[in-house]
């Protein structure tokens, strides 16, 4: 694959808006959609976002690239949503959104497995920070603690990172755009999600005008759009860079929450909004030292590659997550 020139502060800004969009989701969520019905909702943002795109692109994976496309739908999309909608029911308070935030440094240990990336002190440092500021913001009590929803809550991030990772590895076939990688996604993830969808929660719900729109915001500018810019950026940052762009999205929660929703924001929310915000700009300059074949010699550009050694420049994640309909804001869904 072509070397790329390092992530500017343009795409890393531009990618930044996947975290942010996705930070309204629980907002939407609570106040135009169905009650309690999670995986209808994500399969709505999915599929119909990914057979747009599908169509637009006209496009299909040829070769070993069904099977990636398969890989990173059920990692980015398949697997993730439907984990991180049963960590948000079943753990208290914003624990979920605490976990997700740990999402850099999942990056950072499987860039490290699968990239041959060395992370510095400072990114493990920062990546601690973030998830800290975070739990300032999102954490409002104390309470027992769901075995099941703390194993979803660390699987969907573990999940979205590996899926991360995977693309930057990966990259994408020549000639194949983001916007037909991420229609391939969306697609493979929303046809997974849909039996689990029927089994769990059965016939689709009545929809009226208000959850119409609301569906139709999350698999347009929510999903389809957000996640086009999401793969796209994946493709000019490092993993290291687009994980740390992550804990935006609980952020973009409490401020909307706050803005729209008329939910108080106290000075510690503050501070932690304050913390993680500095921690995700830190994340964008912390530099990882990546393994040399022919020595230990750092390059700090990062390089499209298929192999398993991949350049990491000015550092770059996810996450993905999304915020979903508990209480307290959650990570990017």
């Amino acid at each position: 694959m072509a070397t790329r020139r390092p992530g500017s502060t343009a795409v890393i800004a531009v990618t930044a808006l996947a975290p942010i969009s996705w930070g309204t989701t629980y907002a939407v969520t609570t106040e135009f959609l169905p009650p309690d019905r999670p995986l209808f909702t994500a399969l709505m943002r999915a599929l119909p976002a990914g057979l747009l795109l599908l169509a637009l692109t006209r496009v299909l994976p040829r070769g070993t690239w069904w099977v990636k496309a398969a890989v990173l739908g059920a990692l980015n999309i398949g697997a993730f949503f439907p984990l991180l909608f049963v960590a948000a029911y079943r753990l208290p308070g914003g624990t979920a959104a605490v976990v997700g935030s740990a999402g850099p440094l999942f990056v950072v240990g499987l860039s490290a497995l699968l990239l041959g990336q060395r992370p510095a002190l400072r990114t493990l440092l920062t990546g601690l920070v973030a998830a800290f500021g975070v739990s300032l913001v999102v954490l409002r009590g104390a309470g027992a603690l769901d075995l099941t929803g703390v194993l979803a809550a660390v699987a969907s991030t573990g999940s979205m990172a590996a899926g991360t990772v995977l693309t930057k590895r990966w990259d994408r076939p020549d000639g194949v755009g983001p916007l037909a990688l991420t229609g391939w996604q969306l697609t493979a993830g929303g046809l997974l999600i849909a039996p689990i969808a029927l089994l769990a929660e059965g016939a689709p719900p009545a929809l009226d005008a208000p959850a119409v729109g609301g569906y139709l915001y999350l698999a347009l500018a929510n999903t389809a759009v957000a996640y086009w810019l999401w793969f796209r950026g994946i493709g000019r940052l490092t993993a290291t860079q687009a994980g740390f762009l992550g804990p935006l999205s609980p952020l973009t929660a409490a401020v909307v929450g706050w803005a729209a929703l008329g939910q108080a924001l106290t000075p510690v929310q503050i501070a932690g909004m304050a913390l993680a915000s500095g921690a995700t700009l830190a994340g964008q300059f912390a530099g990882d030292r990546r393994r040399h074949p022919s020595g230990p010699a750092e390059n700090n550009n990062p390089v499209e590659n298929t192999g398993p050694a991949e350049n990491t420049g000015p550092v770059e994640n996810i996450g993905p997550a999304t915020a979903t309909p508990p209480p307290v804001p959650a990570p990017r869904v």
